[in-house]
């Protein structure tokens, strides 16, 4: 299995970055996927989930009509794009084969910054 991120970088607040993921060595179609974020000395956080069949996606309160999960089945991509962004939004964000309550994997990384 593998799960790279990319798509990470720095923003202002108000700006917007697209997070994406490509991922291999396991049937794409058949995971609920998700995001999730933690930085240095800052709790865990679930941010966005979406089904195997991308028909139904929970969002965190925090980012909650800011943030959108999508997925592409046929690049085996999830995605996250991120607007409104806030300083409280800088993290590093994972890409994560599977959902809260059933986790098999987590992708190295890609760190988010919102500053001015």
């Amino acid at each position: 299995v593998q799960l790279a991120e990319s798509g990470g970088g720095l923003a202002q607040p108000g700006g917007s970055l697209r997070l994406s993921c490509a991922a291999s060595g396991f049937i794409f179609g058949d995971y609920d996927m998700s995001w999730a974020r933690q930085a240095p000395g800052k709790g865990f956080e679930w941010v966005a989930a979406i089904q195997d069949s991308g028909s139904e996606m929970f969002y965190s309160d925090s980012v909650k009509g800011r943030f959108t999960i999508s997925r592409d089945e046929a690049k085996s991509t999830l995605y996250l794009q991120m607007n409104d962004l806030e300083p409280e939004d800088t993290d590093v964000y994972y890409c994560v084969k599977g959902a809260p309550g059933g986790v098999e994997y987590w992708g190295p990384g890609t760190q988010v910054t919102v500053s001015t």
